[in-house]
């Protein structure tokens, strides 16, 4: 049996009274299983108003529900609405009004503005810093601290030379080395720090422009005097244009006491140079042998001691080098062994044919003063005592060759 209240037949006139309302379609929630369990069925009470049926209904929804209905609801209309050239995910991504604005920016152009190229390339090399890592620079002394003193580069801030940085050797009077206002030339070692500053030195300007003279004069063959300053194990060190030079042992005239050198000044030779890895070898036995060279020339009649017969030729004792006289120079006739000629200790003389400095050997030639092919086998004494004359003859092959060599 039906209860009816009077609100519900108050609600049924108005519904029947207004036929053109428009009655809108109900709304179907999707609750899960487990919802439904925890929600319990009371039994309609009589005169009980319709305000409090839906608050029982609103009650027993929960937000779980609500949200799956919503996320369904999306999913629906993503598939069932199509757009012209846009994804969803175009759609869904938050709307950047800057970007939008960006499109209403105006395009200036440089005529429009008042441009100096030449005030702008002014205000680039004033910003620009001064003084990078190797380079030399000309300063003045303007200030002088304890542990060293500041120098103006023309920079925005001073260069800056450590004490230990300011000489090779001890200065045992700072203030008079380096008055105020002195002018002089620096090397930067360190770039410059957050404050703009550079760390310069003389002392690596020194070791530098040092390295580039002995490299030259290493390059041109010179020979230069040291004086000995020490010793070790190997050899003597010595002092070379503020550099540190050694001398092996092995490359002394006399190695076994070699220590009373110390003190002594000596005649060297330049036996390796290398500003990389500050290696500097001197070599007193290859000063010698330069010192010989430079008195020899090619065509010259010399004469020496046998010192070793090898298979392909004899050693000679030039008086302080050794020269080759190899087995195709020795004669033009034909030699069934090399001691028919020449012996071990045997004085001989024979013509320069080439000078190498720096394999520190002397090419010979006895086969250019023979009149005949064979003639220093058959008559060996005729040939050793008119050699002087007959390396005249000889002079005019030499001449040909020093004048190709020049050009």
């Amino acid at each position: 049996m039906k209860v009816v209240s009077d609100n519900d037949a108050q609600n049924d006139k108005e519904i029947k009274g207004n036929k053109n309302i428009v009655k809108k379609p109900i709304q179907v929630l999707h609750i899960s299983k487990k919802d439904t369990n925890s929600v319990k069925e009371e039994p309609l009470v009589e005169n009980q108003s319709l305000s409090e049926e839906k608050y029982a209904e609103k009650k027993s929804i929960e937000p779980q529900s609500i949200a799956v209905h919503v996320k369904q609801e999306k999913e629906n209309f993503s598939t069932n609405i199509k757009f012209e050239n846009q994804s969803y995910q175009e759609l869904s991504k938050p709307i950047n009004y800057k970007d939008e604005d960006q499109d209403f920016v105006l395009e200036r152009k440089v005529d429009e503005f008042d441009f100096d190229e030449s005030a702008f390339l002014e205000a680039l090399n004033e910003n620009e810093p001064i003084g990078a890592t190797g380079e030399t620079i000309k300063g003045k002394v303007i200030a002088l601290e304890s542990d060293g003193l500041y120098i103006d580069i023309g920079g925005k801030a001073p260069g800056f030379m450590p004490k230990k940085e300011s000489s090779l050797g001890v200065i045992t009077n700072f203030k008079e080395k380096f008055p105020v206002g002195l002018e002089i030339e620096v090397l930067v070692i360190k770039e410059q720090n957050a404050d703009g500053m550079v760390t310069v030195s003389s002392r690596a300007l020194i070791l530098r422009q040092s390295w580039e003279r002995v490299s030259s004069s290493a390059k041109n063959g010179e020979l230069i005097k040291v004086t000995i300053n020490g010793f070790n194990r190997g050899g003597l060190t010595c002092d070379v244009d503020g550099l540190r030079g050694f001398i092996p042992r092995s490359q002394l005239e006399d190695g076994q006491d070699y220590q009373s050198l110390v003190s002594k000044t000596i005649k060297v030779a330049f036996l390796e140079v290398n500003p990389e890895s500050r290696k500097l070898v001197l070599s007193e036995k290859k000063a010698l042998l330069v010192s010989i060279f430079t008195d020899l020339k090619l065509g010259q009649l010399i004469e020496g001691e046998v010192l070793a017969i090898k298979p392909y030729g004899f050693f000679v004792d030039l008086g302080g080098a050794s020269g080759l006289l190899h087995q195709s120079s020795i004669t033009n006739g034909s030699i069934r062994n090399l001691r028919e000629i020449f012996v071990e200790g045997e004085r001989i003389k024979a013509l320069i044919t080439e000078i190498d400095l720096e394999r520190g050997r002397i090419g010979l030639n006895t086969a250019l003063l023979e009149n005949s092919p064979g003639e220093l086998i058959v008559d060996k004494e005729k040939v050793m005592i008119e050699a002087s004359e007959r390396a005249l003859k000889t002079n005019t092959l030499f001449d040909k060759k020093d004048s190709k060599n020049d050009s």
